[in-house]
Formats: C-alpha cells, structure tokens, sequence
C-alpha cells in the first residue's frame, strides 16, 4: 500500500517530518472548524484522524491531507438552525446532543452520495472546471486560509469599537503574537534556504514553544482553544438515534448531506487538480471520491462529522517534501497519538505559532501568478477568475465554482454561437452551401438565417464537411431546415453529415448522401 520497495530513505524521512509537521498544523485547524459547526473540538478531532487516514490509505492522490473543513462545516451551521427551530423545547446540553447526532447522521449520509458518485465514475466532470475558475478558487480559498487566523489576534473586547479601534486594541493586547507570527513567518521563509533536512514549520513549532516555555512569555496557548477539555479519549462506535429517522429530521438531514457530498468533492478534486500540477503526477478523482465517501461514513459512525481534501495541509504536506502516502498516514496517526497522549505538550505550543505557519502556507497558495495573467485573459476570463474569488471569500466554495462553470459555458456558448454558410456553386439549377463551425442550441438560429428557402434554385445542397452537429437541438434544426426545402418543392442533399447523426435525423435522413470521406464525429443526443 506504501509501496516500500521504492522508497528511499529520504523520502521515509521527509514523509515522516512532513507527516509531523502537518499533525500539528491540525489541531487548531479542528478545533476551529469544530467552533464553526457548533460542536465539542473533538468531533472535529475525530473527523481529522478517521478521514485522514482513511483516505491516506485509498486516496486518489499520495501525500493529501483531508480532515474537517470550513467549506463543510459552514453547511452543517444551517443544520444546526434547522435542529433549533425542529425541536425548539430544547435547550444548552440537550440541543448541542440533538444537534450532534444530526450531523453525525448526515456526514453518513453525505459518504454514501460520495461513494455512489465515485462508483458511477463522475469524479472526471472536475475537467469542466476552467483553469480561470480554478485560479479564482485556489486564490480565495489562500485569502480565506488568510482571514481564518485574524479570529486568534482579535481583541477580548469589541463592541462599540470601530475598525482602526479593533485594529489598535489589537496590537495593544497582542503584540507578542505579532512577534511571534513575524518570526515563524522568517523562519519559515529562510530556513529553506539554508537547509531542507528539517521542515521549517516543524522547527519554528520546536523552538518558539521551548522559548516561551522557558522564558515565561506570556501569550495565546493551544490548550486554550479546547475550553474545558484536559483530556481526549480514542473514538469508538456512536450508535445512531434512530428516532432522527423520521420525515422531519430527514427533511433536515438528506439536502444537508447532499451539499456537504458537493462541497466536500468539489473541493477534494480541485485540491487534486492543484496538487497534480504540482507534482506533476496524476491521481485518480474517482477513487479519491470513494475515499472521502467511505472516510465520513467512518467519522460519522465514530463520533465525528463530515470532512474533506485540505488544501492548505495539502500545500503544507507537499511543500515540505510530503509526497508519498505514508505522510498523510504518519499526520493521521500522529495526530491522534498528541491529542490522547500528549495532551499537555500540545496545550503549550503558541498559538501565534500555528498562526505564522497558516499565513505562509496562504501566501504559498495563491497563485501570484495570476495577477500577470490577468492583463492577458480575454475579459470573460479575467471576469470568471475575479468573480470565482470572490463568492469563494463571501460566500460558499460549491457556489463560487458553479457560478464559474455557468459563466464560462455562457461566454464560451456566446462566442460559439453563429455557423457561416459560405456559397461554393451558384447557378440557375444548382446551389452549394458549404457551412463553417459547430452546429448546437445557441448557433440553430444563426444556422437557419444561412439559408433562403424561397429563392434558392431548384437543386440545393449542403455540405457539413466543415460543421460539427454538436447536440439534439442541432440536429432538429436540420429536420426543421429539410421540411422547409421540401414543402417548397425543391431537392436537397445533405452530405457530409456523420453516421450517428444521420440515425437520429427523422425527416432529414432520406436526403443525406454517404461520402466516403464523410466525418466520424459523434452526436451528443443523450446529454
């Protein structure tokens, strides 16, 4: 499964430094995700370890990290409202349990529509995202990774302070994290440099937790992100309350496990996507949709919710020379090892630590790169890329990648919309129409308006050599043009048309010729 026989001892050790490296950046990241959906840390914890390392084992692509996500515990926050207007007799304790066995039910839930979709092999319709949609993806989500930490360097007071106050208090109150961040960020940038034998995020953890430790310094803990939590035990089975399968709780569960499935793949697969360009190697997106699936059913039966492909643990792991399965294994297992057993050792890791680290891991995501391009894009693409980025930042990731699938079908249908008819021969008998580009539901107009019925001679033929019948609509357009020639009286030849468009023609089929040099391209008549 490791395919040890062709690893070398560097790339053990990388995957295992890296591995570490990642386990730790995990933590606050559960955590805070856990905050989002309303419940305990430890489910987010859980659903770190059980999705992880499910999928560093079946995974589509060595070396990604997955665990609990903000794309999908955003999704389970209007689950939670859901929960609160079902059962509005409950209350503190009672509403948190109610609300957590609905979330366990629908990460279940949400794993089987995965694996369905991994199954039916539909993971490939990730190469319908547009690299514009893709770059306005890994941008927003760099600046999201970015925004996630401010949380931390927020004031204890807010209320009735306007943006420069906040920004003021800020600074006032945590000015040892700002230092703090500042050197992890120079360490994490020149160490590098100098030396690549131990992952420079692994170092800045090390070394800045041994100083304040010893110094005294006072600032943010890890261990105060987990409230009253001294301790974690090992996850075990949750039985499902069966009572939640009623038509109400139901009505909750199914639509909210079905986006948290969407979410969860498109995410999953544009990390895939972004980490095959790194690597330049190619996962599988269809086994990578079965992995995540069976991966939240486990989280979801074990006590923890939904998850996904992380791309900033991802863009952690692989920078830091984490490129082989036994990496995301070793911050699977890692993880759960600092959390039940080392408890207080991870407690006292600054916060400001894991901080840094996010924000060069935001700078490493986006995609700078981009901003050249832009001048260059046609405006549709600029568009796309600058709107992607933007619902990704505002709003939802799904939402922020479908909208930038319809625009770019949109435009790319607008520019494609009109075939030319050019006129070969022309006589008093006889007239050749030879037509010029794709022939589909946005071009039928323009397809017809080639053409003049009633003044065209007796003999009319046309010539598709040079057409491409792209869809249903196209081919009814050539039925709507033969019935046309022929309540007029005159004969028409269609030629050059292809085999699977000919079977499908109705009206027009009697008046197609076979070419021997006829095209071989296919019909789409079943989209």
């Amino acid at each position: 499964m490791f395919n040890l026989q062709n690893y070398s001892t560097q790339n053990i050790k990388n995957d295992v430094l890296s591995g570490a490296l990642v386990a730790v950046a995990l933590i606050p990241e559960a955590i805070a995700f856990s905050a989002i959906a309303g419940v305990n840390p430890m489910v987010g914890l859980y659903a770190a370890f059980i999705i992880g390392l499910v999928t560093s084992l079946l995974g589509g692509k060595p070396g990604m990290i997955s665990g609990a996500t903000g794309a999908v515990a955003i999704v389970f926050v209007s689950l939670g409202v859901g929960v609160k207007a079902l059962y509005p007799e409950l209350h503190g304790e009672e509403l948190s349990i109610m609300i957590l066995h609905h979330i366990l039910i629908a990460s279940i839930f949400a794993g089987l529509f995965q694996i369905a979709i991994g199954l039916l092999k539909m993971g490939k319709f990730i190469r319908l995202v547009p690299q514009p949609a893709m770059f306005g993806f890994v941008n927003g989500l760099a600046i999201v990774i970015a925004l996630a930490q401010l949380k931390f360097l927020a004031p204890k007071v807010t209320e009735g302070l306007n943006w420069l106050e906040i920004i003021k208090h800020s600074f006032s109150e945590n000015y040892i994290m700002y230092i703090i961040i500042a050197i992890t960020m120079l360490i994490m940038q020149f160490l590098p440099k100098v030396t690549k034998a131990v992952p420079a995020g692994l170092v800045a953890i090390i070394l800045l937790t041994l100083i304040v430790y010893f110094t005294g310094i006072q600032t943010k803990m890890v261990g105060e992100l987990f409230g009253d939590v001294t301790s974690i035990g090992l996850p075990h089975f949750v039985m499902p309350d069966w009572s939640l399968f009623n038509a109400d709780s139901m009505a909750l569960i199914l639509p909210t496990a079905f986006l948290v499935a969407m979410v969860g793949l498109i995410e999953s697969l544009l990390t895939l996507s972004v980490l095959d360009e790194m690597s330049g190697t190619r996962g599988s997106g269809n086994k990578e949709c079965v992995a995540q699936g069976i991966g939240n059913v486990c989280s979801g039966s074990f006590g923890g919710m939904a998850g996904c492909a992380m791309i900033g643990q991802s863009m952690i792991n692989f920078s830091s020379g984490g490129l082989g399965r036994l990496s995301s294994f070793v911050a699977a297992v890692l993880l759960l090892v600092l959390v039940v057993s080392f408890f207080n050792v991870i407690a006292i890791i600054p916060v400001a630590v894991l901080v840094g680290i996010m924000f060069m891991v935001s700078i490493g995501t986006f995609e700078f790169s981009s901003l050249k391009r832009i001048k260059h894009m046609q405006k549709s693409d600029a568009f796309v890329l600058i709107v992607v980025t933007v619902i990704t930042i505002f709003a939802d990731l799904a939402i922020a990648v479908i909208a930038g699938i319809i625009i770019s079908a949109l435009v790319f249908a607008w520019k494609h919309a009109k075939i030319h008819a050019t006129v070969e021969e022309s006589g008093e008998k006889r007239k050749v129409y030879r037509l010029e580009g794709p022939l589909f539901f946005a071009s039928v107009t323009s397809f017809m308006e080639q053409f003049d019925v009633k003044n065209d001679p007796d003999e009319v033929v046309i010539d598709f050599k040079d057409a491409r019948v792209m869809d249903s609509s196209g081919v009814e357009a050539i039925d709507t043009l033969t019935e046309k020639y022929k309540k007029a009286g005159k004969k028409l030849t269609l030629r050059h048309l292809s085999p699977d468009c000919k079977k499908v023609l109705t009206i027009a089929g009697p008046f197609c010729t076979y070419e021997e040099d006829d095209p071989t391209y296919k019909v789409a008549v079943n989209q």
